[in-house]
């Protein structure tokens, strides 16, 4: 994918599991580009016991309302390149440097006072909120275990990790289709949604612009068509787990029956 008008790449590090750091390191130095990384669920996780944050030129974290850190909206760049690190502050603040003097090119993307204290308030439990997430995701893990079909998507336990992503994949051989199952459990008043679907290349302007991008994003289409991410955070109980996973279990056995 790479052509003479690439300048960079990149990496996501997704659901809390870090992007392939190395890898990518490796591929931007052979062809001199820049790399940065997309952290929007990576808030204290890890990679090597080295938490992310400090790889690349630069990672962008999300603290919008549906993240595990939030401040209700907004998010932060972080980088140890002092130069780019201006240009942001020049960039959040209309370009402004000094008084009546804009040097850059900018936007309004200041944090507001009420954002900032939620965020401080949400640091102050943040330890609370990855127990609260790991328990979620042991009990969801050990309850679909014995399923045949369908398998949670794995944290490394040796790393750091928000754990706030329940990631389900339903196996082609599973008696109940993907869409099958979410909409049972939207039936049952289980929010559980299909992640990056039905991907971004199926959607205006990228779908015009790219008619053929699908051709090239096998498994893109893979992830679109076989994810579910089931409900978690604070506000889910175990015995709200164990009834989800109990619909799982009936799918299990009656598939795709009405």
């Amino acid at each position: 994918m790479i052509t003479p008008r690439t300048t960079g790449i990149i990496g996501v590090h997704l659901w809390g599991r870090a992007a392939p750091v190395k890898e990518l390191e490796a591929i931007a130095k052979e062809h001199k580009l820049r790399l940065m990384f997309d952290s929007s669920h990576g808030f204290g996780c890890s990679l090597d016991g080295a938490l992310l944050g400090g790889f690349g030129e630069c990672e962008v974290f999300s603290f919008h309302a549906t993240k595990f850190f939030n401040t209700f909206e907004g998010g932060a760049v972080v980088t140890d390149n002092d130069v780019l690190a201006e240009k942001m502050r020049l960039m959040r603040n209309f370009g402004f440097s000094g008084y009546d003097n804009v040097i850059y090119p900018g936007t309004n993307g200041k944090m507001t006072e009420i954002s900032a204290a939620m965020g401080l308030t949400n640091l102050e439990d943040i330890g609370d909120f990855v127990e609260t997430n790991r328990r979620n995701y042991h009990c969801y893990r050990d309850a679909i275990a014995s399923v045949r079909g369908l398998s949670i998507l794995e944290y490394d336990e040796s790393e750091h990790n928000n754990y706030q992503y329940i990631v389900m994949e339903v196996a082609p051989y599973f008696p109940a289709s993907r869409d099958r199952i979410v909409e049972v459990l939207h039936a049952e008043n289980v929010l559980a949604r299909r992640y990056f679907w039905p991907g971004c290349h199926n959607l205006e302007p990228y779908r015009s612009y790219y008619p053929h991008a699908g051709l090239v994003l096998p498994n893109t289409k893979l992830v679109a068509e076989r994810v579910v991410v089931l409900p978690a955070g604070a506000s889910i109980s175990q015995q709200a787990i164990f009834g989800i996973t109990t619909i799982l279990r009936t799918l299990a056995t009656n598939g795709n029956e009405r």
